[in-house]
C-alpha cells in the first residue's frame, strides 16, 4: 500500500510539473530537496509526459515554433555557459573559502570588504571613463611633452597634458560634424560626478542594509546547537579537497560559536576597575595627542610644499619630484602610528578581540580622517587661493591626490613585507617566544577606507583615479593573501564577527563618504575655477554651468518641465524639509519593526531550544 501511495504521489508530481511553463518547471525541480540523480529522473519523466500529451492531442509543433524553442534552448545554454565563465573570472572566490576555513570569519571579513571595494571602483571607473574621458578623446590635442618615466611616481610632467587630470578637459561643446549631435562637456562633467555620488550613496545604503539584515536579523547567526552538526552538511560535495575545506570551515564556525556561548564575564574589584579605567584614559590621551601632533606636522609640511612648488620651477619635473616628500611623510605617519595604537590596545588587555579591534579602528579612523581633513583644508583654502598665471589649481590638487594614492599603495605593500614577513622571520629564528604574527584587521581595514576616501575626493580633479585604485586593490588582495597564508597564524582567540562587515561599511559612510560630500560641495558651489584650464574656466563656480543651462532651457517650451523641477524641487528648501521629515518618519517606523522582529526572534529561539 505504501509503495502504491508513493507511486501515485510521484505520478501526481510529474503531472503537475508537466502542466507548468518551462521556467516554472525548471525552478520547481531545482528547489526540490532531492539528489541530482533524482532530479534528473523526475525531469526525464516530465519530458516524456509532455511528449505523450502532445502526441495524444495530435498537435505537432509548427516549424516556426520548433525554431523558437531551439533558439530558446540554445540561448539558455549560452547564458549558463557565460555565467560559469564569469564565475571562474572571480579569481578570489576559492581564496575566500580557504581564508574563511583557515583563519575564521574575522580575517575573512577584511578580504570580503576588499573585494567589495574592488568591484565598487570598477563601477566608478566605467562611469567616468564612459561619460567624461571617451568624449574628451574626440577633442584632445596631441601631447607635446616628453615622457621620462618619472611621471609614474610624481603624476606631473607628461601626465599634465592627458585625460588623467581636470585641467586637460575642454570647456567646448564637442561635435564631430557641424550639424550633428553635440556633447556639452561642462554638463557632462558635473552631471556625471553628481549622479555618480548619488549612486554611490544608494549602493552604500543598500549594502549596509543588506549586511545588517543578514547578520542581525538572521536567527541562524544567533543559534549554536545540534542543527550546526546535523543539518548543515552539503551532500552534493564529492571532491576530496572541497570536502576537507568544508570540514575546516565547519570546525571554525563551531569554534567561533562555542567561544561566543562560553564567554565569561569577568568581575573586577574596585581597585582593578579604577586601574583599568586609568589605563584606558592614558591610552586615549596618548592616541589623541599623537593624532594632533601628526596633523600639525602635515599642515606645516604642506604649506612648505606649496611654497617649494610656486617658487621658480613651477612646471619643472625635478621640483615636482621634491613634492613626493609630503605623500611619503603622510604615508609614514599612517603606517607607523597604527602600530603604536595596536601596542596600546595590547596594554589595555581587552576582554575580547572584538573590543580590541573596534577601539583600534576608532583611533585609526580619528588619525586618518584628521589627516585627510587637514589636507582638504590645505587644498581648498591654500592651493585654490594661491593661483597665479598659468597655474591650474585643480590639476595641482589632482597631482597631490595621485601621489598620495600611489605612495600609500607602495607603503601598503612594504607594510606586508616589514610588518608580517620580517615579523615571521624574527618570531621563528631570533625570538621564538614571539611566534608567528596575527593579521591586524583594524589597521588593514582603515588603510582601505583611507585609500577609498582619497579616491572619492580625487574623482573631481582626476576622473581616472578609480581605475588606478582598482589596479591597486587588485594587487593588494593577492599580496595580502600570500602574506596571510605564509606569514600569519590564525587568531589565538577564535571569535565570530557577525556585525563586522556592517561596521566596515558604516565607517565608510559616516566619516568618509559624508566628509567627501562636504569637500565636493564646497568645491562645486563656493570655489572659483581656474581661468585658463578645465571645463569650467571663466565661470564663477562649477555649479554656474547648471544655472546657465537652466536659463537657456527657459527659452524652449518643450523643456519647461525641467525648469519647473529645478526651481520647485532641486533648489527648494521646503521640498527638502518635507523629504527629510518623511525619511525620518519612515526610519522611525522601520526601527519599531526591527525591535518587534528582534523580540519575535528571541521568542522563536526559546521555542527551538525547548
Amino acid at each position: 500500500f505504501c509503495f502504491l501511495h508513493g507511486f501515485d504521489a510521484e505520478e501526481d508530481l510529474v503531472g503537475s510539473l508537466a502542466s507548468m511553463s518551462t521556467n516554472e518547471r525548471m525552478k520547481a525541480i531545482q528547489k526540490m530537496p532531492e539528489t541530482m540523480g533524482k532530479k534528473r529522473a523526475i525531469r526525464n519523466k516530465v519530458l516524456k509526459e509532455i511528449t505523450k500529451r502532445s502526441r495524444h492531442r495530435g498537435a505537432q509543433p509548427s516549424c516556426c515554433r520548433q525554431c523558437l524553442q531551439g533558439a530558446a534552448v540554445s540561448f539558455r545554454r549560452f547564458g549558463n555557459t557565460l555565467s560559469e565563465y564569469f564565475h571562474q573570472l572571480r579569481v578570489w572566490h576559492k581564496t575566500l573559502k580557504i581564508i574563511g576555513a583557515e583563519f575564521g570569519t574575522s580575517v575573512l571579513s577584511y578580504f570580503v570588504f576588499l573585494t567589495w571595494l574592488l568591484n565598487f571602483n570598477i563601477f566608478s571607473f566605467l562611469i567616468n571613463f564612459g561619460f567624461i574621458t571617451i568624449p574628451q578623446f574626440l577633442a584632445a590635442e596631441p601631447n607635446k611633452l616628453s615622457f621620462t618615466g618619472l611621471e609614474l611616481l610624481t603624476g606631473a610632467g607628461y601626465f599634465q597634458q592627458t585625460v588623467l587630470y581636470y585641467g586637460f578637459y575642454t570647456n567646448a561643446t564637442i561635435s564631430k560634424t557641424e550639424n550633428g549631435p553635440s556633447y556639452n562637456m561642462q554638463l557632462a562633467y558635473i552631471f556625471t560626478v553628481g549622479v555618480y555620488f548619488v549612486i554611490c550613496f544608494l549602493i552604500l545604503l543598500f549594502s549596509m542594509v543588506k549586511f545588517f539584515s543578514r547578520n542581525f536579523t538572521n536567527p541562524m547567526v544567533f543559534s549554536v546547537n545540534a542543527s550546526k552538526l546535523l543539518c548543515i552538511w552539503d551532500f552534493n560535495i564529492t571532491n576530496e579537497k572541497a570536502v576537507k575545506l568544508k570540514q575546516k570551515n565547519l570546525c571554525m564556525q563551531i569554534k567561533e560559536g562555542l567561544t561566543e556561548v562560553n564567554t565569561e564575564v569577568l568581575s573586577f574589584s574596585v581597585k582593578e576597575r579604577v586601574l583599568r579605567l586609568a589605563i584606558h584614559l592614558l591610552a586615549w590621551v596618548a592616541s589623541l595627542g599623537t593624532a594632533v601632533a601628526a596633523c600639525t606636522g602635515v599642515y606645516f609640511l604642506s604649506i612648505n610644499n606649496l611654497e617649494l612648488f610656486m617658487k621658480e620651477h613651477r612646471n619643472d619635473l625635478e621640483s615636482q619630484t621634491a613634492m613626493l616628500v609630503l605623500p611619503v611623510i603622510v604615508s609614514l605617519l599612517n603606517t607607523l602610528i597604527p602600530f603604536f595604537f595596536s601596542w596600546l590596545g595590547h596594554l589595555e588587555k581587552f576582554q575580547s578581540p572584538g573590543q580590541h579591534i573596534y577601539v583600534t579602528m576608532a583611533r585609526n579612523i580619528i588619525l586618518k580622517m584628521s589627516i585627510v581633513g587637514i589636507l582638504c583644508y590645505y587644498w581648498l583654502n591654500v592651493v585654490a587661493t594661491s593661483q597665479s598665471q598659468g597655474c591650474c589649481w585643480e590639476t595641482l590638487v589632482g597631482q597631490d591626490i595621485y601621489r598620495l594614492v600611489l605612495v600609500d599603495f607602495i607603503f601598503c605593500l612594504l607594510g606586508s613585507f616589514f610588518g608580517e614577513f620580517l615579523r615571521r622571520i624574527i618570531g621563528t629564528t631570533v625570538c621564538v617566544s614571539l611566534g608567528l604574527p596575527e593579521f591586524d584587521i583594524g589597521r588593514n581595514v582603515l588603510d582601505l577606507i583611507y585609500a577609498q576616501t582619497l579616491t572619492w575626493i580625487g574623482i573631481l580633479f582626476s576622473p581616472l583615479l578609480p581605475g588606478i585604485q582598482m589596479i591597486a586593490f587588485f594587487i593588494v588582495f593577492f599580496v595580502k593573501k600570500v602574506s596571510l597564508i605564509r606569514n600569519c597564524q590564525p587568531p589565538c582567540k577564535v571569535w565570530r564577527t557577525a556585525q563586522m562587515m556592517t561596521s566596515f561599511i558604516f565607517l565608510l559612510v559616516c566619516p568618509s563618504f559624508l566628509g567627501v560630500l562636504s569637500v565636493i560641495g564646497v568645491t562645486v558651489w563656493r570655489l572659483k575655477p581656474s581661468e585658463e584650464c578645465g571645463p569650467f574656466r571663466g565661470l564663477s563656480s562649477m555649479y554656474a554651468a547648471v544655472t546657465e543651462w537652466i536659463q537657456i532651457l527657459e527659452n524652449y517650451t518643450a523643456s519647461k518641465w525641467v525648469v519647473w523641477i529645478y526651481h520647485n524641487l532641486i533648489t527648494s528648501e521646503l521640498f527638502f524639509f518635507i523629504l527629510s521629515t518623511f525619511v525620518l518618519i519612515v526610519i522611525y517606523l522601520y526601527w519599531q519593526i526591527i525591535r518587534g522582529r528582534k523580540t519575535m526572534i528571541k521568542l522563536l529561539l526559546k521555542k527551538i531550544n525547548n
